[in-house]
């Protein structure tokens, strides 16, 4: 396919702003030129098109340049026009056919961490789970990874049920107090994603890894899940670390920074 024409100067004086949105902060017009690899001199006449233009603002006092207001109304249209599970949707098939194996998206609703979309590797064995089902927090990865990052406020009566009930089913392979619940979820945010083998459903593995918006919250659980016998639990393995590199790409796409 041919490539359509475009500006070129438009493309090359681009680049000077993404410099500034990646940098921790105001920039020197020498490092900012350097950044993007061109001359002060060039870099200064773009610069001073996008402060006519209030993509570009520079201190008076400092004389350092800064994102301007213009930058920001087009980031935050640019976010309020993003939705996470379609996003998500789109990337799930290819993941899919890269893993071999189940995937699932789940969003925080009304009862908890729901599953909205179920895409079945051909290969899969039949798992017993549907569309609208309610993941538990202490027994399924995708409860596990939502717990470890809601609000504990939001969290701790349904946490307190699930403990009293595993403790009346003598459980032993999820917590069963609060003490050991918060472990476990310290664990999955130090890991950055959440694993289950043998415990939701017997002879099942499933991983989440979560999805960040621009404000730090988990908005999504990218899931992934297959039989113990085919399925790679390991931590870096064929499955978690694709699974984790999608989630943080979607998660960049959503304008988080973490």
């Amino acid at each position: 396919m041919k490539e359509r024409a475009g500006i070129q100067s438009v493309e090359v004086g681009f680049a000077l702003l993404q410099v500034l949105a990646q940098a921790p902060g105001p920039l020197m017009l020498r490092d900012l030129a350097a950044a993007a690899g061109m001359s002060a001199a060039k870099a200064h006449r773009y610069l001073v098109s996008f402060q006519r233009l209030q993509l570009v603002v520079q201190d008076a006092g400092s004389t350092r340049y800064d994102l301007g207001p213009a930058a920001l109304k087009l980031g935050l249209a640019s976010l309020s026009r993003l939705d996470a599970v379609k996003l998500a949707r789109e990337r799930v098939a290819g993941l899919m056919e890269r893993i071999g194996h189940t995937l699932a998206l789940a969003v925080w609703g009304n009862q908890g961490p729901t599953i909205v979309h179920w895409e079945e590797s051909p290969s899969a064995v039949t798992v017993n789970l549907r569309l609208g089902d309610v993941m538990p927090l202490l027994s399924s990865a995708t409860g596990r990874c939502f717990a470890a990052y809601a609000p504990q406020e939001a969290i701790a009566s349904r946490l307190q049920e699930e403990i009293a009930r595993a403790q009346k089913q003598g459980r032993t392979d999820v917590p069963t107090s609060m003490a050991q619940a918060h472990e476990m979820l310290d664990q999955v945010r130090a890991r950055g994603m959440a694993r289950v083998v043998d415990v939701l459903l017997p002879g099942i593995v499933g991983f989440c890894a979560p999805v960040f918006d621009s404000d730090g919250h988990m908005v999504l659980g990218l899931v992934a899940l297959g039989p113990t016998g085919t399925f790679d639990p390991d931590w870096g393995g064929t499955v978690e670390a694709p699974l984790r590199e999608a989630a943080a790409q979607l998660s960049r796409d959503l304008g988080h920074r973490g």
